[in-house]
């Protein structure tokens, strides 16, 4: 168990939170939300340590033992896939070390190889003896390959480091567990992997992320930052998410009677006790529901950006044809070859691939901004389209010294600075905040600048590749909406599980040899995956 008691966390004169008390609970998964600089990931590391409170303190219940994953992917270049993973019990791996040293000291002495005696003997008290072979199930369950478990890390790419950073998190069996967004770079194989790991685990879980389906998988309980304080609540994202505007609606009608309150929220705690069978954590929730008291739950003072995709023209029946399409990377590795689908109408096709920076390569290629070692990419005529990149970053190059306004006249017609101001206060930049300059602006606050470009020019196709990095929760359910409800063409890819099942009608997945396509939805081609690797193993 981990108890705060009266935390608090002061820079200069912001005060970040203050008068934290919580308790964190055996067999509980704790889902931490909050917005943008609301504090998620610095209060995970005052509960690692990594951070000292300005006030309060954190105790942790005596012999248990955390771990955290860890966000310095550079941190381990040096030691090996398997004995990276193995450090994540840091005293296994020390008595490990010193174990072996002992053995392979030919000049070690009788007292030495007592001790080494005694080591063993602990060694596999706590598991040692299988931590090899437990470690390579993790990574092998994540993908990592078994030719890989003895390489340096300084030899895996980026998405298989973070695959092994968080199988050292998971290694050991930890009593208290601290995850900071630990779906990033993830394949969707892998996120339901780890959902199905964690709503399994015995222990306690505290994880931040941005994922939706994730949260709702794995949480027991949301941790709210909000109101300069933290609150915790009975249920998963969506629970607190329907909550929440409920307590909002009501706040809005403030003549309501209290009992019709009541009534309407336990009636909305009934409906979502009923469709908890999908959750490992169905029964506990349920009986945690009922127990509920409904009097401690607040509307979010949450602000949610306003974002709308209007085609100025209808797309006609010719929308987009790709024939063959092959690219390689500098050093003649293929990335994609032999790609072909032809786009009807209405379709919202969501790419998916095991290689992220696949993806990156293969819509820059589509949205021109990079050629194709061969085929044939054939837009129709009536197609305008516009493209929000992984990497925004020449958008606002040479523009650190532009404030706003400026920035964002540059790409409308309209040149009339009230109209400016319109559309950045759909993304939350009002008052003095439309002078702010592009430098200072954050990851968030940048993707929020481009939806404003997007919605300028009306495009009837979208390409979007991972639209949701840097936003916060609000911004991605403004956003999964505004996709949902777009009348247009489009080709998209995204870590948020949910944004993939709701949005898309159809999937293409790249494959080494060519491409897989299918008239079905996200979580559909999962299942079918599923399966079939089942029947191969």
């Amino acid at each position: 168990m981990i108890t705060v008691n009266n935390l608090g966390l002061q820079y200069g004169k912001r005060v970040l939170f203050d008068e934290v008390n919580l308790k964190f609970t055996h067999g509980n998964c704790y889902g931490v939300i909050g917005a943008n600089g609301a504090g998620k990931s610095t209060f995970l590391k005052m509960l690692s340590g990594d951070i000292q409170p300005t006030r309060g303190s954190v105790s942790i219940e005596p012999g248990n033992r955390m771990a955290v994953l860890k966000q310095n992917h550079l941190e381990y270049d040096e030691f090996s896939v398997l004995d990276t993973v193995i450090m994540g019990h840091k005293h296994m791996f020390d008595i490990m070390q010193t174990k072996n040293a002992i053995y392979m000291n030919p000049d070690a002495t009788e007292a030495e190889g007592m001790k080494a005696a005694e080591l063993e003997i602990e060694f596999g008290e706590i598991g040692g003896w299988t931590a090899e072979s437990d470690a390579a199930e993790l990574l092998s369950k994540m993908g990592i390959k078994e030719e890989l478990h003895s390489m340096q890390m300084k030899e895996l790419r980026g998405p298989q480091k973070v695959k092994v950073l968080l199988a050292q998190s998971l290694f050991g069996d930890p009593d208290i567990l601290l995850l900071d967004e630990p779906t990033n770079d993830l394949d969707a194989m892998t996120v339901t992997w780890l959902a199905d790991f964690l709503a399994d685990f015995k222990n306690t879980v505290i994880v931040v992320s941005h994922d939706r389906y994730f949260l709702d998988m794995v949480c027991t309980h949301v941790v709210d930052i909000d109101y300069g304080s933290m609150s915790i609540f009975t249920g998963n994202y969506t629970f607190w998410y329907e909550t929440s505007k409920i307590m909002a609606r009501q706040l809005a009608n403030r003549n309501k009677k209290i009992e019709s309150k009541r009534n309407e929220l336990q009636e909305f705690i009934s409906r979502f006790s009923a469709n908890a069978s999908k959750s490992r954590q169905a029964t506990s929730r349920k009986k945690a529901l009922e127990k509920l008291n409904l009097e401690e739950i607040r509307p979010s003072t949450r602000k949610y950006p306003f974002i709308n995709f209007t085609p100025e023209r209808a797309p006609g029946d010719q929308i987009l044809k790709v024939e063959n399409l092959s690219k390689t990377d500098a050093n003649g590795n293929v990335l994609f070859q032999n790609v072909s689908f032809t786009m009807n109408k209405g379709d919202k096709i969501a790419v998916i691939c095991k290689e992220s920076s696949v993806l990156t390569t293969f819509f820059n290629v589509i949205a021109g901004k990079e050629k194709a070692d061969s085929g044939v990419i054939e837009f129709g005529q009536t197609i305008t389209f516009d493209y929000l990149p992984n990497d925004n970053a020449k958008f606002f190059e040479g523009e650190n010294d532009t404030d706003l306004i400026n920035w964002l006249r540059q790409f409308s017609e309209e040149k009339d600075e009230q109209f400016i101001r319109g559309f950045l206060g759909r993304m939350l930049f009002s008052g003095e905040e439309v002078h702010k300059t592009t430098g200072v602006l954050s990851g968030g606050e940048k993707v929020r600048c481009m939806f404003a470009k997007m919605m300028l020019s009306h495009p009837n196709f979208l390409i979007l590749d991972d639209p949701t990095n840097h936003l916060d929760l609000e911004s991605i359910i403004t956003l999964n909406d505004a996709m949902a409800e777009f009348k247009g063409n489009m080709l998209f890819t995204s870590h948020d599980h949910q944004m993939m099942q709701t949005v898309s009608n159809r999937i293409v997945e790249l494959l080494p040899d060519g491409n897989a396509d299918a008239l079905m939805s996200f979580e559909e081609y999962l299942e079918k995956k599923d399966a079939k690797a089942m029947e191969m193993a």
